[in-house]
């Protein structure tokens, strides 16, 4: 998978841990009416990024462009290296990441139980759940 779009979402940031440098973003399913599934977004080894606290249109992660990562580069200094593990969060604005591939998942929200996160576990096997990352 090489992008992840979920438009016409709340999304927000729900935490960062500075030790694992780990970036956390959720749209739970009691944020909007007739929405029944939570989905959580993680991006690890972050070394760089810019974000705003929601993404009220959803998001829209997927590497920059060779003209956006210009852009980004000439104003963020980054490394021509860097173009590779750079990711644009949403569909309007200039957020981004530079950090390893994404991963997501999305599940009922009436199966979470007790759990604030996907991330949170175990999880039993039978859980259905949908789940990614792009490469």
């Amino acid at each position: 998978m090489t992008e992840f779009m979920r438009l016409g979402r709340l999304f927000r940031v729900v935490g960062f841990t500075t030790t694992h440098r780990q970036l956390f973003l959720s749209s739970p399913a009691e944020l909007m009416d007739g929405i029944s599934t939570q989905i959580d977004v993680h991006i690890g080894h972050v070394r760089l990024m810019l974000l705003t606290p929601y993404y009220r249109n959803g998001v829209h992660i997927r590497r920059a462009g060779p003209e956006q990562f210009a852009m980004l580069s000439e104003r963020h200094g980054l490394k021509p290296d860097d173009e590779a593990y750079t990711w644009m969060l949403a569909p309007d604005d200039d957020s981004f990441v530079v950090a390893s591939p994404p991963d997501w998942r999305e599940a009922e929200h009436a199966l979470m139980g007790d759990r604030e996160s996907l991330y949170d576990g175990p999880w039993p096997d039978d859980l259905p759940m949908e789940s990614g990352n792009l490469l």
